[in-house]
């Protein structure tokens, strides 16, 4: 039956009464606690024992009158118990509650979703969280999303708590102080000696989620009696059935015995640091600023809070997108510190940081070791941390605390620092010591010296930390005036490495420039020029290699230098031949021997000019096959590379195929031992050119597959260029499929060498043209020509541009457009006349890159046959 108000008139009624009599008779002996303030009323109220042993005694009697009562009097509905509970609402160790809301949702939370989401999953599927980041990475942003996400509403209602922690001073911070921001936001009110016990009590009736914000306050927290029972308490709440806890921390050391999932908060990506700044920033619209703001806003390596105080200071300023790229150029992090407070200031966040306990019992190592991992652009290399500072013994301690507190981070080996970080770090401390300086470059300075072109442990270094040492390189060529000289010869040194094992491009261009020219250093920065110019050649930026060469030249030549000027010049004649300029470097060679400076250099050196003038001359058909080669022939280091390409000539001028073929595997076979592998190569290219042209393609396949075997390993880049050569001569065997399989497969190896060489891309974009072009896919091949004339103006390359300009006209030709055809083939003319190259001979020294004789469209116009009457 349902229970009435009447029935407590019955046996409950007196139980009841008798309960709540009990009850308060407690109570009053306990009011006057409440005029002892709360800390003493929370912990240290101290009641006789024999009077709450009294109060135990009399509660039992009474509440076991009350269970009698109830088993023998009547059924009753859970409205009456409420009823009944609410009388004993004053019984200690009972805390009253008043609900607290927690924090709304962020208005600014972009690029965030899919984290939110993943670490909701994770907090509504019962796991404690440790969010862990720098300042201003937004934390606190993400707690607050997560307690106001649906998913968490639903499983925890009213029970969301989220305790802050800002603001408070870690090394003063005591148990009680923690207790006070944590039953306060729990909005409970504790009465008693064992508060923990209380506060489990009210967790323990149904699901709750804890946020504690800030959490490396405490966690941080100097006072005696609260580094022990602060983790304790965290790890005793962590354990209550229900209870799930998500703590945010710029600190590692989170509460030992609870099962965290840590989960490092990542930079905002490019799209959304663009759509925080133009959510605050309105003086230009994103349309007309975007480009400009992309780079400032990866400069900040996307950190929320420094996007959100530099869009603050542009809009509040008024300043146009020019003004603000001026105002960071010029001040960088002081343009983050608008007002005072953490989340307005950069500086301020980063005090905060810098002045937790376990930092500051760091000391002065500390932050040296901070200032060297701010100054490396890569960070600190965490394997060779000890041997680049001798000087700091505990430099991995050091780091591991510094990333304990997160103001630097692990990644790829390297211990790195945001860049808002970095930027506070050069311009409002220390610059690092130079002690640690000299160590530095002491270390990177000898494995510089101990690099070669082989791969070794030096090299390796040298590849892992390339941005370290050229950073450490030019702060030394502009800041270091002790022993400049040494500096100098690491600078070359380093350039060389770089072409060797690593071709990029560099930013020691401005501090080479930088060096003033004097008698003690023309030659040293002479050198450095030339090693920057081979770099640029490995890049096959060959315009601004040559332009590098020219002032090397100029440098060694005051500085009486005419051999080292030499090599230079002959070096800028043969640059000029890669790119098919073959008239201007043969000029430049012709000086070089009509100059005053010819009779000073010695015979190495007149031989290496008259071999790559002769070089010049063949492909403009300036000179007799017969004295090409003649002289540098003579010279030791010269000639077998000559030999060579005086029977190479012959076969391009149309001499007698036998005799070359006997010549060249004579040369091979009396070289074999002693012969450079680049020479030794040529002249297998030169029997593979006589197999191809008579027509035994077979033959020439075999020739250009040994050739790949050659070149694997340190000449890896000529797989590439082989690889091609195969897939074209495949097509013309009819074989589409094989030649577009290699040719994919030579598209495979060029992602390797894509910044490297982009002469390799030209070779490649052409192959796949003549590939379609054969196989009768002219709108494919069309694309293909197209491409590689782009290419071409950009690299400046002659040769390939003729060839794609010709490949365009039988395009044209197979279709009848006779008008686009003449236009392809005057344009085609007009290059050849700018090398130096008599039309009818374009394809003479470059016979493995002609077009079958099925299109004769080139031919008929340089006949002047129809349909290229009086054309030309």
């Amino acid at each position: 039956m349902e229970a009435t108000e009447d029935d407590l008139q019955g046996h409950l009624g007196h139980a009841l009464s008798q309960l709540n009599k009990s009850v308060n008779r407690i109570n009053s002996d306990v009011a006057s606690s409440k005029e002892q303030g709360f800390w003493r009323r929370l912990f240290t109220v101290t009641v006789d024992r024999n009077k709450i042993a009294v109060w135990e005694k009399d509660l039992d009697r009474v509440l076991g009158l009350f269970n009698f009562e109830a088993i023998a009097g009547m059924v009753i509905d859970m409205k009456l118990v409420k009823k009944a509970l609410e009388l004993i609402g004053n019984v200690p160790n009972a805390p009253k509650n008043r609900q607290i809301k927690p924090p709304s949702r962020p208005a600014m939370l972009y690029g965030r979703d899919d984290l939110v989401a993943e670490l909701t999953n994770l907090v509504v599927n019962d796991e404690h969280l440790a969010l862990i980041g720098p300042g201003g990475m937004g934390k606190s942003s993400l707690a607050k999303a997560i307690i106001n996400e649906p998913l968490v509403m639903d499983k925890f209602a009213d029970r969301r708590f989220f305790v802050t922690y800002d603001g408070l001073d870690p090394s003063t911070i005591t148990f009680e102080t923690f207790m006070t921001r944590f039953v306060g936001a729990l909005g409970i009110e504790i009465a008693g000696t064992d508060p923990v016990r209380q506060i489990s009590t009210f967790l323990d009736s149904a699901s709750s989620l804890i946020i504690l914000d800030n959490a490396e306050t405490f966690e941080e927290a100097s006072a005696p009696p609260a580094l022990g029972d602060i983790p304790s308490v965290i790890a005793e709440i962590a354990n209550i059935s229900g209870v799930i806890l998500v703590l945010t921390s710029r600190s590692r050391r989170n509460a030992p015995n609870v099962q965290w999932i840590t989960k490092d908060i990542p930079p905002l990506d490019l799209s959304s640091a663009q759509a925080v700044f133009f959510r605050i920033y309105h003086h230009t619209s994103r349309s007309e600023a975007e480009e400009d703001i992309k780079g400032l806003l990866k400069e900040l390596d996307f950190h929320p809070l420094s996007i959100n105080i530099l869009a603050n200071a542009a809009q509040q300023n008024g300043w146009s997108p020019i003004t603000l790229l001026k105002r960071w150029n010029d001040r960088h992090s002081k343009v983050l510190d608008g007002r005072r407070g953490k989340l307005q200031s950069l500086s301020d966040t980063m005090q905060l940081s810098l002045s937790s306990p376990s930092v500051q019992n760091l000391g002065e190592d500390g932050c040296r070791v901070l200032a060297i991992i701010a100054f490396l652009p890569q960070g600190l290399n965490e394997s060779l941390a000890r041997a680049l500072l001798p000087s700091l013994p505990q430099v991995d301690t050091i780091c591991d605390i510094l990333c304990m507190q997160s103001l630097v981070y692990r990644q790829d080996n390297f211990i790195k620092v945001l860049a808002p970080i970095r930027h506070y770090m050069r311009d409002a401390l220390q610059a690092p010591d130079s002690t640690c300086l000299q160590d530095m470059r002491s270390f990177y300075y000898r494995t510089i010296r101990l690099c070669s072109s082989k791969r070794d442990d030096h090299a390796d270094i040298v590849i892992s930390d390339h941005l370290n040492i050229e950073h450490v390189v030019a702060f030394n060529l502009a800041y270091v005036p002790d022993n400049m000289d040494d500096t100098h010869d690491i600078c070359w040194r380093f350039l060389q490495c770089l072409q060797q094992h690593l071709p990029r491009p560099t930013t020691l261009i401005s501090a080479i420039s930088n060096i003033v020219e004097n008698s003690s250093t023309w030659k040293l920065k002479a050198r450095c020029l030339l090693s920057l110019a081979q770099l640029y050649n490995a890049l096959s930026q060959l315009v601004e290699a040559s332009q590098t060469l020219q002032a090397a030249e100029e440098l060694y030549l005051t500085a009486g230098d005419p051999e080292s000027m030499g090599n230079c010049l002959i070096k800028r004649a043969d640059f000029l031949r890669c790119q098919g300029r073959f008239i201007q470097s043969q000029n430049l060679l012709e000086g070089l021997q009509h100059s005053d400076s010819w009779e000073s250099l010695s015979n190495t050196v007149k031989a290496r000019a008259w071999y790559f003038l002769d070089i010049a001359r063949m492909y403009t058909f300036t000179a007799p096959a017969d004295e090409l080669f003649v002289k540098s022939a003579e010279d030791h280091v010269w000639g077998f590379p000559s030999k060579v390409w005086h029977w190479r000539a012959k076969l391009n001028y149309g001499g007698d195929v036998v005799q070359v073929h006997t010549h060249l595997g004579g040369l091979i076979l009396q070289y074999a031992s002693t012969g450079h592998r680049i020479d030794r190569r040529n002249a297998f290219e030169g029997l593979a050119q006589i197999a191809f042209c008579q027509g035994r393609l077979s033959d020439a396949m075999d020739t250009l597959q040994m050739l790949v075997g050659i070149c694997e390993g340190p000449y890896s880049q000529d797989v590439l260029w082989y690889t091609v050569r195969k897939a074209v001569l495949a097509s013309k065997q009819g074989n589409y499929d094989l030649a577009r399989e290699l040719i994919q497969k030579a598209s495979e190896l060029s992602q390797i060498f894509a910044l490297r060489n982009a002469r390799l891309f030209l070779h490649q974009s052409y192959g796949s043209a003549c590939i379609e072009l054969i196989a009768g896919e002219c709108s494919s091949a069309e694309t293909y020509f197209a491409t590689t004339i782009e290419a071409c103006d950009v690299q400046g390359n002659l040769v390939y541009k003729a060839f794609g300009m010709r490949g365009l006209g039988e395009i044209a030709f197979a279709r009848s457009d006779f008008a686009l055809a003449t236009h392809c083939f005057k344009e085609t003319a007009s290059l050849c006349f700018e090398m130096g190259v008599p039309p009818q001979h374009l394809y003479s020294c470059f016979q493995f890159d002609t077009l079958p004789d099925r299109f004769k469209g080139w031919l008929l116009f340089l006949e002047g046959q129809s349909p290229f009457t009086d054309v030309m």
